[in-house]
């Protein structure tokens, strides 16, 4: 780097306008999976297989154009553990989330995850309701926990490979992938499986499986974490601003 002619420092857009990103963008990626998982059983009512089929493919392809519109505003975490990895892995540098910002990052969305329930619902005429779907049991707990290792091992490997510009359809594929490859479906996101808590529909989770469920996904951050800084240990291409890079601009 020639010292005469830094690289500049990056300016984020205000903290409520990327607060607003993640409450917007984790509400309408639970009114994708809940409202999609509505759809399907009402087209498919005897056919879990393609409920699930349905449900997989809207939400991948949701939630790749999610991160497209969103991200340049917020890098489109929509997902607390993504943004407490991005805020660990930048820590101490100039780039990633701050400190300050986890705290109001983890609450739009999971307040953004729970208004999306309720949207959903109220699309479908669905009352709000407690889930009756019990999903926590060994299997499924594994299953959460490779679906988030798998989660942030794409999200940060390809922003520390300097391949970023192809996250939103890498992670759209990847979930929607992870959708049927583990047990558990792939909720890794806490905000997004407390959200699925207050719909007792096909997308819907039992209040006592949503702790065992987000203990596995942090267990999984962890894992994934650690399988990032062993295969990408150079610091020298920046992880921050997950998922999509924030442009340089005023804080207004």
């Amino acid at each position: 780097m020639n010292p005469s002619n830094p690289a500049p420092i990056p300016v984020r857009p205000h903290l409520l306008r990327r607060m607003l990103a993640e409450f917007v963008g984790t509400g309408l990626l639970v009114a994708i999976v809940v409202g999609s998982g509505i759809m399907a059983q009402r087209l498919s009512p005897d056919d879990v297989g393609l409920q699930l089929l349905q449900n997989s493919l809207t939400t991948a392809l949701g939630l790749a154009v999610l991160i497209l519109t969103l991200g340049p505003v917020s890098g489109a975490h929509f997902n607390p553990v993504v943004s407490l990895v991005d805020w660990w892995v930048s820590r101490g540098t100039l780039h990633g989330l701050p400190v300050r910002d986890v705290a109001p990052y983890l609450a739009a969305q999971i307040v953004g995850g729970i208004a999306g329930t309720v949207l959903a619902g109220a699309m479908f005429d669905t009352e709000p309701a407690l889930s009756a779907t019990d999903r926590a049991s060994a299997g499924t707990l594994l299953g959460e926990v490779v679906a988030t290792a798998g989660l942030i091992l794409v999200i940060f490997a390809l922003a520390r490979s300097g391949t970023g510009a192809v996250t939103a359809a890498a992670v759209g594929g990847y979930i929607g992938a992870a959708y049927w490859f583990t047990s558990s479906t792939s909720f890794a996101n806490p905000a997004v499986t407390i959200a699925r808590m207050f719909t007792d529909t096909f997308a819907g989770i039992a209040p006592a499986s949503v702790g065992p469920f987000i203990a596995a996904q942090l267990i999984g951050a962890i894992l994934g974490l650690g399988l990032v800084l062993v295969l990408y240990p150079s610091t020298r291409r920046s992880t921050a601003d997950v998922v999509v890079p924030h442009p340089l601009e005023a804080k207004i």
